[in-house]
């Protein structure tokens, strides 16, 4: 009898997917695709797609300030996804352990961000961080940062509102897999001899380990492709491939142009997803081998 059930259950899956599988198509395979195809395209002097096919336009990803782009992209969104990670860990250990009554006040502090717009957000940053602002005059009296510095328009600013735009991001899935735990785990281990760093480490941090890696690519993804950001408090020197993107597309009309660079950011950011979900399902089969 349940053999039976179970095989009926298998049959009817593939119906329960077939929505979700042609949203993912429609709205992210057909879109990605003609994006690398557009890759393959020569540029119209009118700002369109030109007919035929060239390899020219991947050639022009030689330029050489393409590698120092690339590069301040990557370090900036790795910073950002670890400090991240290094902020919002506690920060849900603790929403998880508070008392029942307290934890969705937490999470509405973490959420009510969100109901201001982001543009409005990352404005108030450059106020804050403005040259003539409070904070800047308060930091040269504390002699932390020279009279004439700034704050605005280098990659520390960019990194700084990278963190801030991108922490409950964070902190939400992590708190969603803290509240799962099994906090007799921690007591279990400190009655073993365990510390309380040690147990953190090496109990509770494999425990939410889901948590963490949908952490890091909620993370991690935007960051990549973040240009909002670097665009109003970095600056000229502190772009981004995103704002290689979307110069190309509205300033500069080189759709092909800006397909490629879309193609290279599309490709930085498979490649960690892919290598954190194996991994993760390796750690979950070594789990399971486990006695």
């Amino acid at each position: 009898m349940a053999e039976t059930r179970g095989l009926l259950e298998r049959r009817h899956e593939p119906w329960i997917t077939l929505p979700s599988f042609l949203w993912l198509v429609v709205l992210f395979t057909i879109p990605a695709a003609i994006v690398f195809a557009i890759a393959f395209k020569p540029s119209d002097p009118f700002g369109g797609i030109g007919a035929g096919w060239t390899l020219h336009t991947l050639a022009s990803l030689g330029d050489p300030n393409y590698p120092a782009i690339l590069w301040r992209t990557v370090w900036l969104s790795v910073v950002t996804t670890v400090a991240c990670l290094v902020l919002a860990t506690p920060t849900a250990y603790y929403m998880a352990r508070v008392a029942q009554r307290w934890r969705p006040l937490l999470v509405l502090a973490i959420i009510v961000p969100f109901w201001t717009s982001f543009l409005v957000r990352i404005f108030a940053w450059k106020v804050v961080l403005h040259p003539e602002g409070p904070l800047k005059h308060a930091l040269a009296a504390l002699h932390l940062v020279p009279a004439d510095g700034s704050l605005l328009y280098h990659s520390g600013a960019v990194l700084l509102v990278l963190v801030y735009t991108e922490l409950p991001f964070a902190i939400l899935p992590l708190y969603a897999a803290a509240e799962k735990f099994d906090f007799r785990l921690l007591e279990a281990a400190r009655d073993l001899g365990a510390g309380p760093f040690r147990a953190f480490w090496i109990v509770f941090l494999p425990g939410i380990r889901r948590g963490l890696l949908t952490a890091t690519l909620v993370t991690l993804i935007p960051a990549l492709g973040s240009y909002v950001v670097p665009d109003l408090v970095g600056g000229p020197t502190s772009e981004m491939l995103g704002n290689k993107i979307a110069q190309r597309t509205f300033s500069d009309r080189n759709l092909p142009h800006a397909s490629a660079l879309s193609a290279l950011l599309a490709l930085a950011v498979l490649v960690p997803s892919v290598l954190a979900i194996t991994l993760s399902r390796r750690g979950d089969r070594s789990a399971q081998v486990k006695p």
